[in-house]
């Protein structure tokens, strides 16, 4: 049986180190690390979601035998947001995939998939930012998986989506509408 080695009192858990002191109060009794806690930016997701989601494939089972000629696929993309309640917005990406052949249309789906999140203690000028460039880039994940297991599910083989890079797409946007022509889904 090991002996225990006195240290003097000072206590190291699981070998990390000497065991970190309480922060020093400040003058409203409150630490420095709460003060900073309580005006830095947050953002969480509280609920993510299928919204919306359509797929068709009018062309089966002759489409599944094969693409046919020319298989073509397009793909667009669009993020919506908006307020639902204090520091709440909901966040939506829409996703459309059409895949069309000379023989005709091969499948199309189309999804909206939202979260919503808490954003808190963010300057007015970065909420936009925030809400069409971070929180779709956190949804991404699970529209592509959505997406992947609904064309599967139809018969085809797994659309990937590549990743999207939501910042490049904003900024895409904010220069179309600065010169005053609206945006366009991508």
């Amino acid at each position: 049986m090991a002996k225990k080695k006195d240290d003097g009192g000072a206590s190291k858990p699981n070998g990390d180190g000497p065991k970190p002191e309480p922060a020093a109060a400040g003058a409203a009794g409150q630490s420095t690390a709460g003060a900073r806690a309580g005006t830095q930016a947050q953002l969480n997701i509280l609920a993510q979601y299928v919204k919306d989601l359509s797929f068709e494939s009018p062309g089966a089972p002759q489409t599944l035998q094969g693409p046919g000629e020319n298989p073509q696929l397009k793909i667009g993309v669009n993020v919506n947001a908006g307020p639902r309640g204090e520091d709440v917005y909901e966040v939506a990406v829409h996703i459309e995939a059409h895949a069309k052949s000379d023989a005709g249309v091969i499948y199309n789906v189309e999804l909206d998939y939202a979260g919503l999140f808490r954003i808190k203690n963010v300057p007015e000028q970065l909420l936009q930012p925030v809400m069409f460039v971070d929180c779709p880039t956190l949804l991404f994940p699970f529209v592509r998986r959505v997406i992947s297991d609904v064309v599967r599910d139809g018969g085809f083989p797994p659309l990937m989506l590549d990743p999207i890079d939501f910042g490049r797409l904003y900024a895409q946007n904010m220069a179309q509408e600065a010169k005053g022509s609206p945006a366009q889904p991508n």
